[in-house]
């Protein structure tokens, strides 16, 4: 009788663990073919994975756990994992190419008279003020901005970096514990090295841009980096300043 209860409970747990895993296929709405290549993330458990040639792929997920489809070219999918599709397994996925309109870009260069006086009032002007701070090795903040209430907000950035970090991350630990793994999680990192537009980790952290935008002005990162990096170069810019200031949780 022992040995029948010992393996039930074997069955029971390899049940149990063969459920983790789900399978299913992605492929074109318009052609039916299979989509190589799709980078698959559950965003609940924060693992990667990408489709192969067939358009297959699998990857660890329970009933409830949120799969998000990302490709380039492609409108993202986000899909609720349920009992059925993990107990039947044979699910297919459809995603939408994204149609890009080109419209007509005017350009207006700034006309030079060849005359400095004029050309100087015609210029524009940076309305920004900046700050410098007696004793700090910096040579000025910039506020962005010339209301009053600017000069607090550069000063806030200064002496306390991590008040908004811990403002938005603090009150969820759970957010500061996905930092962690999607740094840990290959397939993520190769996804984020591609992506410019945040869209996966807004996705994954649960922010909006503009609160990823904040993190990373009162790191003191500078706006042609906040433009212009990768979602990787994003995501370790904001881990290195958690680590700094000792906010981030390991």
């Amino acid at each position: 009788m022992k040995k029948i209860w010992v393996s039930l409970l074997l069955i029971s747990f390899y049940s149990g663990f063969a459920q983790e895993s789900f399978s299913a296929r992605v492929e074109n709405e318009t052609t039916g073919l299979p989509m190589p290549s799709v980078h698959i993330l559950n965003l609940t458990q924060v693992i990667g994975t990408i489709t192969n040639q067939k358009g297959d792929f699998q990857i660890p997920a329970k009933a409830n756990d949120t799969l998000y489809f990302s490709y380039l070219g492609y409108k993202p999918l986000k899909i609720a994992v349920t009992n059925d599709m993990i107990k039947f397994g044979n699910a297919n996925f459809k995603m939408t190419e994204i149609a890009f309109a080109l419209e007509e870009i005017v350009v207006r260069p700034y006309q030079l008279t060849g005359y400095l006086d004029i050309d100087v009032r015609n210029a524009p002007i940076n309305t920004a003020r900046r700050y410098s701070i007696s004793g700090l090795p910096n040579r000025g903040y910039e506020s962005g901005s010339r209301n009053p209430s600017a000069i607090s907000k550069v000063l806030g950035n200064v002496f306390n970096p991590a008040d908004l970090l811990n403002n938005i991350f603090g009150k969820n630990p759970q957010q500061m514990r996905k930092l962690k793994k999607m740094r840990e999680d290959d397939e993520i990192k190769n996804l984020l090295a591609s992506k410019f537009d945040r869209q996966v980790l807004m996705q994954l952290l649960g922010l909006k841009r503009i609160d990823i935008d904040d993190i990373l002005r009162n790191c003191n990162y500078s706006d042609a980096f906040i433009k212009e990096a990768n979602d990787l170069q994003i995501l370790e810019g904001i881990s290195k300043c958690y680590e700094e200031y000792r906010v981030l949780q390991l």
